[in-house]
């Protein structure tokens, strides 16, 4: 069962989303906020498997709300509902730890297949956002690297080979699912996995972590 959490300050959306969610088999809509901050005190209780999070809310953006949600549970997965696809708030929201997007006109079915996709280690993300954050992070690790006086090693993270098979299946596009799959392990063994490779490479989304794994040749 997949417990979702719902950010959305429009009554008749955030409902809509509710009645959806719960009434298909597989998914649970644990909860439901107005606006980030009442979402904040309860999400560490709650402990949902995904957050869908508007941008517009009113009181706490939807960008910093997400930047300190993952604070509180870094490995929750984030989907961002837009009206607007491709612009900058949607950028920024990904690579404040989002891992995609769905617009809110997105039929119920895509929908719900983004939900389950996300959670499977897929980014819902059209490729112009997705080549947006690979470029910002590569260009800001690039930027980062120049500011240091000595630079580390390239490839000094100690990451085991079953991690690098697991990073190594992410930058050639595969969700965690297929990774899972082509490894004959579970996905909670991937997710398992992946937070090890988050604090080993100091990143906090997937996006990051792809970009710095290309940057570095780490894979």
């Amino acid at each position: 069962m997949l417990k979702v959490v719902v950010v959305e300050d429009n009554a008749s959306i955030r409902e809509g989303l509710k009645i959806l969610i719960d009434g298909t088999e597989g998914y649970s809509c644990v909860s439901v906020f107005s606006d980030s901050e009442t979402m904040l005190k309860n999400i560490a209780r709650i402990n949902p498997d995904v957050l869908l999070m508007d941008l517009g809310l009113p009181g706490m953006g939807g960008i910093e709300g997400i930047k300190k949600v993952k604070s509180l549970l870094p490995d929750l997965t984030i989907l961002v509902l837009t009206v607007y696809e491709e612009n900058d708030l949607v950028f920024e929201a990904i690579c404040a730890g989002a891992s995609g997007y769905l617009v809110k006109k997105t039929p119920p079915s895509k929908l719900l297949e983004a939900i389950k996709e996300a959670y499977e280690g897929g980014s819902p993300m059209s490729s112009h956002i997705a080549r947006k954050v690979i470029d910002f992070f590569s260009q800001r690790d690039g930027f980062l690297q120049t500011k240091k006086t000595v630079s580390p090693p390239k490839n000094d993270y100690t990451l085991t080979p079953r991690e690098k098979e697991i990073l190594s299946g992410l930058v050639e596009g595969h969700n965690f699912k297929s990774i899972a799959d082509s490894l004959f392990i579970s996905i909670e063994t991937v997710r398992y996995h992946f937070r090890n490779i988050y604090k080993k490479l100091h990143v906090h989304s997937q996006s990051e972590a792809v970009a710095k794994a290309i940057k570095e040749g780490i894979i």
